[in-house]
């Protein structure tokens, strides 16, 4: 009998994944609005945008000609209006994360430059969407649909200022707003200055929206406003960066100095002694916006990822074709470099890299689709309280927490144990939903731009270097080099590493994410239980040594007395911050392996052939679940450790050494002590000590760390096996004849 996981027990990979099987991954399966969507989107980008690539229109800095055919394209493709809601001209109903996250995944398969061009006024309306007057989005959204006779109006967001803060410092502005004029009885004449830098879309922007401080004591704080281009003033478009990447898209540095009514202040104002006072200030707005639009970002480097796979493994098995000492039949003919272990295993990475990427990226823009109605939701019951915003809903919402963390404790129990009337009942409070799926989403959104766009830039440098000197050619099947260097901004998008890093410290000790992140845990070991092959019970075990790190980490202090767990404290809390990035990765990859294996078979067009990409994917997650394992150990290793003084031979308070003749005597008790001893903690008869650095590290109080710790490395075991077996698969798998879009 043949064991499972053997190599005769594992059923091939036929083909690479494709639409049918991805729609039950990310969940779309459903809705044939987003099928259509996708396949609309995947005509411009690998029709107009390939050829654009190909012809070259990526070596200019400047908005031109056969740039400006793609905004077209996006119109007559319906990309343009995917934003809007249907009240406006749009035609999808409901949240549009989801919507959003696939455009933008299917343009960057082939260039990220053409996605931040489609998206670009979405994200210009994505304020007044989350906070604006009714009066803006019915104005603003209505303009951006396009319309027989009229091309729609594009916008661009302008939030980073330029030099001396670079495009970094969002806190800190230099636009201004000052009353030009104020009527009586009227409405106020603001005079808005700002420079902006890295803008996109201002090549052709017909509005912006941009976010400015009070220049003027009759203004209170910040806020956003929106600027168009007829207004009285200067709207100079500015000067086109001079980028490396993205150059499809247009990015300038431009000045404004206008003249617009206070109406244009985004979510309206009010009027209190004399002061006009913006109802949201510029932070308050940007956090609702960039907790969505970083997912899409993080899915634009994911799809590089996954586009790379095909080009790489044809790439590899043509390597030494056409040489008359390589007959077609012979091993060197048929697999090229994929006779040699090291291609495949890079190989396999990257693409396990892409898998985790766009599982945890297209969770997390599903989980903001289901999180929107239930924020309108809250805000609704509060404004009915009296309750608005800042610190007053957050103690409005204090009530609820106590009720959010029975519900997990409910849906965690087993189905026999549960109150099913309390379940029900707490699982219809559109309160207590929001502050679960809120917990969850400020988790997943920083997580899923720091871990996608980072170790992805990482990872599709590997692409580009099993390319070869392929890989750093303009002619570089799929586009592989410039894909690399576009990832290198997409890392600094919406804020670099630092940014993400320093918001996954504030909300992964929230209390309501960590009584989820429990029940994952438990979730896993019974994914595990039922499909052990997956890694899932590794990951488990990973989470728990990460959550008894930070539990630890919170109370300790260093070898000074210092307290470790601290927001200014990078060096604790940015690390526990990218071992989580790698928990949440590989347990969405978990997740939509589990979805394809449950939903699969139920598919007839997926059905065939099945076994064998089930079998691929779960050696693909487990070997991904070694590696994240590994990194979230070492991490933990480092940090539980790295803080305490090691024992030196002259410290009084070190752990106490054995003196030679006193090993003479436990060694009749002990037999061999004396070897180890001796040559590890002995002190000799002539007070010298053996050649290190001093006695060996003592864990009193981690005990429960190493057990834990030495758990999980034995966890790994089989994960090089499944490393193995995937790298074969990709020996097998049968691929296109050639790419489905031009080099």
């Amino acid at each position: 009998m043949t064991r499972p996981g053997s190599r005769a027990a594992r059923p091939a990979l036929r083909t690479l994944p494709g639409d049918d099987v991805r729609q039950i991954m990310w969940r779309y399966a459903e809705r044939y609005d987003l099928q259509m969507l996708v396949q609309a989107a995947r005509s411009v980008a690998r029709g107009l945008v390939a050829r654009l690539v190909a012809e070259g229109a990526r070596h200019t800095h400047e908005w031109t000609e056969a740039k400006a055919r793609m905004l077209e394209a996006f119109d007559e493709a319906g990309l343009t209006a995917v934003y809007i809601d249907p009240a406006y001209g749009g035609y999808i109903e409901g949240p549009k994360n989801l919507a959003l996250a696939l455009v933008a995944f299917e343009l960057a398969w082939v260039d990220a430059g053409a996605a931040t061009a489609s998206l670009a006024t979405a994200l210009a309306l994505a304020p007044i969407h989350e906070r604006g007057t009714e009066e803006q989005k019915q104005r603003y959204m209505s303009l951006a649909v396009p319309a027989p006779g009229r091309p729609p109006w594009r916008g661009a967001f302008c939030l980073t200022e330029p030099i001396p803060y670079v495009g970094v410092e969002t806190g800190l502005l230099s636009g201004k707003a000052r009353v030009a004029e104020w009527p009586e009885d009227g409405e106020p004449i603001l005079e808005v200055t700002k420079r902006g830098r890295f803008i996109t879309n201002m090549g052709f922007a017909n509005f912006v929206t941009a976010a400015v401080d009070s220049g003027d004591e009759r203004i209170q704080g910040s806020c956003m406003v929106i600027l168009e281009e007829s207004d009285p003033g200067i709207f100079d478009r500015g000067t086109p960066a001079r980028k490396l990447v993205h150059q499809l898209s247009s990015t300038a540095d431009p000045v404004f100095a206008l003249r617009v009514p206070a109406s244009r202040i985004v979510g309206g104002y009010t009027v209190r002694d004399g002061v006009l006072v913006p109802n949201y200030d510029h932070a308050e707005i940007i956090e609702a916006v960039f907790r969505r639009t970083r997912v899409t970002v993080g899915l634009m480097t994911a799809a590089k990822l996954l586009s790379a796979v095909e080009p790489l493994i044809r790439y590899h098995r043509e390597r030494f074709r056409g040489g008359e000492a390589v007959a077609p039949g012979t091993p060197r003919y048929e697999l090229g470099l994929q006779q040699r272990e090291d291609v495949l295993h890079r190989l396999v990475d990257i693409w396990a890299t892409g898998e985790a990427a766009a599982s945890l990226g297209f969770a997390a823009a599903r989980l903001f689709d289901e999180l929107d109605p239930l924020e309108r939701q809250k805000d609704a019951i509060l404004a009915s309280r009296g309750v608005r915003g800042g610190l007053a809903a957050f103690k409005a919402l204090r009530n609820s927490q106590k009720d959010a963390l029975e519900l997990i404790a409910l849906e965690a129990a087993p189905e026999d144990r549960r109150n099913q009337a309390r379940l029900e009942e707490l699982s219809s409070d559109p309160l207590v939903r929001f502050l679960m799926l809120d917990a969850v989403a400020n988790v997943l959104c920083p997580a899923a731009k720091l871990w996608n766009t980072g170790h992805g830039a990482n990872m599709m440098r590997e692409a580009v270097s099993l390319m070869g000197g392929y890989g750093i050619t303009e002619d570089c099947p799929g586009f592989l080099g410039y894909k690399w260097m576009d990832a290198q901004l997409e890392a600094t998008y919406e804020g670099p590493e630092a940014v993400q890093r320093r918001q996954l410290s504030v909300t992964m000790t929230n209390e309501i994410f960590l009584a989820q992140f429990r029940a994952w845990i438990t979730e896993m070991r019974r994914i595990a239980s039922r499909r052990p092959g997956t890694g899932a019970c590794a990951l488990a075990s990973a989470m728990s040594l990460w959550l008894w790190t930070l539990e630890h980490l919170e109370k300790a202090r260093d070898a000074d007395g210092v307290k470790l767990f601290q927001g200014s404290r990078h060096g604790v809390v940015f690390p526990l911050a990218d071992a989580l990035a790698w928990l949440v990765a590989v347990r969405a990859q978990i997740l939509d392996l589990v979805e394809l294996a449950e939903k699969g078979p139920q598919n007839p067009a997926v059905a065939e052939g099945l076994e064998g990409l089930l079998a691929f994917f779960t050696d693909l997650a487990h070997a991904h679940v070694v590696r994240a394992a590994s990194e979230v150990g070492r991490i933990c290793a480092t940090l539980v450790f790295g803080y305490n003084r090691h024992p030196a031979w002259d410290d009084p308070s070190a752990p106490a050494c054995y003196r030679e003749e006193e090993l003479a005597s436990i060694e009749g008790l002990i037999p061999g002590i004396a070897a180890y001893a001796t040559e590890s903690e002995a002190l000799r008869a002539d007070g010298s000590h053996p050649a290190k650095a001093g006695p060996c590290v003592r864990f009193e109080g981690l005990e429960d760390f190493t057990r834990l710790r030495a758990k999980l490395d034995g966890c790994l075991t089989g994960g090089q096996l499944a490393k193995d077996r995937a790298a074969r698969a990709l020996t097998q798998v049968m691929i296109p004849a050639a790419l489905d879009y031009p080099a």
